[in-house]
């Protein structure tokens, strides 16, 4: 997407006297490195960031909000509380947490950074400088999702000043509710994945495994379609199908066991090239359900930026632009997908492939990205400050 420069010396002059940055969000920072991660670590290094993660029980006898430093200016706030607090309760401790810890801060120019609806509740009476929505995902189709989530993101729809949207499906749905909405896709560090095009080393628990070897990173849940990664290893016994990350709001006991599937578990960021320079084809076998209708897979483009060939299900942000570019393999069957994987296995020194994807992608990446985003906010403190000036003035 190209965003209308507001000016070099705009953007360079924002960033110069930024306000720290405030993130809500659902996703925990050392959870999975995902979008959050690479676009605020970005803001952090100019500038205080607060990463406020949801709330964790245990045994303490008191709400206590915990700080944590990680590199740069990233510091990762958790409130922590006892068991059997109720809703209301809840906001209300966590109301009173942060009116505190902002003054203990001295936090008095700040941009408000939502991931979550539901902080709403809690942070309303604040006044940031600006409030930004970044949509990365239609929460309210995920399992386990608040039934006050829809009504939260209405509010929050009219009280952010923009909202960005993690891809092209879920800002067409969303588009007619903001003024002010932009689609980011899923980006890419490219110089990261790209190590995986090199003979790495392979990971021990990895290194044993005999190829071909098709894999998956990821968060594993109600959005991987198991049903289908059965019936993959079953039709090609001699395939091993590698399958990393955390498992989450599902039970593990549903996962298929076959003694070609092999899940490996949670690795680190830096981790991930060293495991897909092992693989022969990447996967992305998510179902077809109301929680993946709006996703945009960030590991499309790294599977891509790592030489990689890709087979997916048809997800839209996924058959939009990749499938229709030809550069990524789309199956909706089991069969289909079994067909994809053996034509993938054939494309992986296909040099024409690797070009088209090279120039599909000349122009992507997570600085390009939040660049584009801070344009957009640097704009958009100026035409506030305008606005308000004016105001006063005819008052």
């Amino acid at each position: 997407m190209k965003i209308a420069r507001t000016g070099q010396e705009t953007a360079t002059s924002f960033l110069q006297q930024m306000p720290d940055v405030v993130c809500f969000s659902h996703l925990r920072w050392d959870f999975v490195y995902q979008r959050p991660q690479h676009l605020l670590s970005r803001f952090a290094q100019h500038g205080r960031l607060y990463f406020i993660e949801e709330p964790i029980f245990d045994e303490t006898e008191n709400p206590v909000l915990h700080t944590s430093a990680r590199d740069g200016n990233v510091q990762v706030v958790v409130p922590h509380f006892p068991h059997g607090f109720d809703h209301n309760q809840l906001e209300a401790a966590q109301r009173d947490l942060l009116d505190a810890f902002f003054k203990a801060e001295t936090l008095d120019r700040y941009i408000f950074w939502y991931y979550t609806p539901m902080a709403l509740g809690f942070s309303a009476h604040f006044k940031p400088q600006l409030t930004v929505y970044d949509c990365m995902d239609e929460l309210a189709a995920f399992k386990f999702a608040p039934e006050r989530l829809k009504d939260l993101e209405k509010e929050l729809f009219k009280k952010a000043d923009l909202v960005f949207t993690g891809g092209q499906s879920l800002y067409e749905a969303k588009q007619h509710q903001h003024n002010a909405i932009y689609p980011f896709p899923s980006s890419i560090d490219k110089a990261h994945f790209a190590q995986a095009k090199q003979q790495l080393p392979q990971p021990a628990d990895q290194a044993s495994i005999a190829g071909p070897r098709m894999g998956f990173f990821g968060v594993i849940d109600e959005r991987m379609d198991l049903d289908l990664l059965a019936a993959v290893a079953d039709a090609r016994p001699e395939w091993q199908l590698i399958m990393i990350g955390p498992v989450v709001k599902i039970d593990p006991a549903m996962l298929p066991q076959r003694a070609n599937i092999h899940y490996l578990g949670g690795k680190s960021y830096q981790e991930l090239p060293a495991y897909l320079s092992g693989w022969d084809v990447a996967l992305l076998p998510f179902a077809i359900n109301e929680s993946t209708t709006f996703i945009s897979p960030t590991k499309t483009p790294e599977y891509l930026s790592a030489g990689k060939p890709v087979v997916s299900t048809p997800i839209r942000d996924v058959v939009r632009p990749y499938g229709k570019e030809k550069l990524v393999h789309i199956a909706a069957t089991s069969a289909e997908f079994v067909q994809a994987i053996e034509a993938a296995l054939t494309q992986r020194e296909d040099k024409v492939w690797a070009q088209q994807v090279d120039t599909f992608m000349a122009n992507m990446s997570w600085d390009q990205t939040w660049q584009d985003m801070v344009d957009l906010i640097s704009l958009k403190i100026r035409q506030n400050a305008a606005s308000t000036q004016t105001k006063m003035e005819i008052a």
